[in-house]
């Protein structure tokens, strides 16, 4: 037994190989919090929005076309925000990105 303990005393063991981790993305949480807000009012915005819709359409018969192609573009705004937000896109929205343009 002591030939087998001597005969592995000599042999190192290979040290465990470690990941490289990125590390943790603050600033893009400090983005995130901060879309976050942005989002907020963003989703009551385009829901006042609505209102004003449905008080066009109540009014006049029809939707006003101009007011749908802003909530159009708000809605991808929206979309953008959380998209980032949740890590499915990389590319930040506005204000540092562009204001998205449907229309």
């Amino acid at each position: 037994m002591s030939d087998n303990n001597a005969a592995n005393a000599g042999a190192q063991a290979a040290p465990p190989v470690q990941e490289q981790r990125a590390p943790f993305p603050a600033v893009r949480l400090l983005y995130a919090i901060a879309y976050s807000i942005v989002a907020w009012f963003v989703f009551w915005i385009t829901l006042l929005l609505a209102l004003v819709q449905f008080m066009m359409l109540a009014i006049s018969g029809r939707i006003n076309e101009e007011l749908r192609h802003f909530c159009v573009n708000m809605v991808q705004y929206l979309w953008e925000l959380v998209a980032f937000i949740t890590f499915v896109r990389d590319e930040q929205p506005f204000p540092i990105g562009r204001f998205p343009n449907r229309t």
